[in-house]
């Protein structure tokens, strides 16, 4: 994956994986059962886009079990991170999880983002497997910072969700993403705003 870890890095991520396990047994944060699965499924996928988000700060708006926050922020300790989600159990999973691991740059926020004060402002939003790109952009676009950039993880290249586009936004760049041991397409859109 052309990607350099430090060994407290892969410490981290494992720990992480341990953690995630540990508690999806009781709460059911994922579908993914097995660590072994969790590791190129959630690990491989989230670090997959590492190299493509730009900026300070990072908005990962239906964060889930902390993905791809929590494997992007052991690898960039100097971006700030806000994991988003509505689900009580997954955000205080989440937030277990940063305090666990002593991670400095991830704050938790458990609200839809439609409701998100509105003024935070991000220099990236991004989104795994949220919803569609229409229903991703248009409540995410009004945190997003001068020239920021909206990032859609997605399987399948999604051809007819790019037809229903909001004018005022363009996809920049698509990346074909190859991750190891998982099967099936990914990708990832960069959206901006058109000048």
């Amino acid at each position: 994956m052309d990607i350099d870890l430090e060994n407290q890095q892969v410490s981290l991520l494992k720990q992480y994986i341990d953690l995630l396990s540990r508690w999806n047994k009781t709460y059911n944060l994922t579908a993914v059962r097995e660590p072994t699965d969790m590791i190129p499924l959630h690990i491989f996928d989230s670090l997959a886009v590492a190299k493509f988000i730009s900026g300070k700060t990072c908005l990962d708006v239906g964060s889930g079990a902390g993905l791809p926050t929590i494997p992007l922020a052991i690898m960039q300790a100097d971006r700030e991170f806000t994991a988003l989600d509505t689900n009580g159990k997954k955000t205080r999973f989440i937030q277990q999880a940063v305090i666990d691991l002593g991670l400095k740059n991830v704050q938790v926020k458990q609200v839809r983002i439609e409701h998100l004060a509105a003024d935070e402002q991000y220099d990236a939003i991004i989104s795994r497997a949220f919803s569609s790109i229409a229903d991703f952009i248009q409540p995410s676009s009004k945190h997003l910072a001068k020239n920021g950039v909206l990032y859609a993880m997605k399987g399948l290249y999604p051809e007819d969700e790019m037809k229903q586009l909001n004018q005022d936004f363009e996809l920049s760049q698509c990346h074909k993403l190859n991750v190891p041991y998982v099967e099936g397409e990914r990708h990832l859109l960069e959206i901006i705003r058109r000048s």
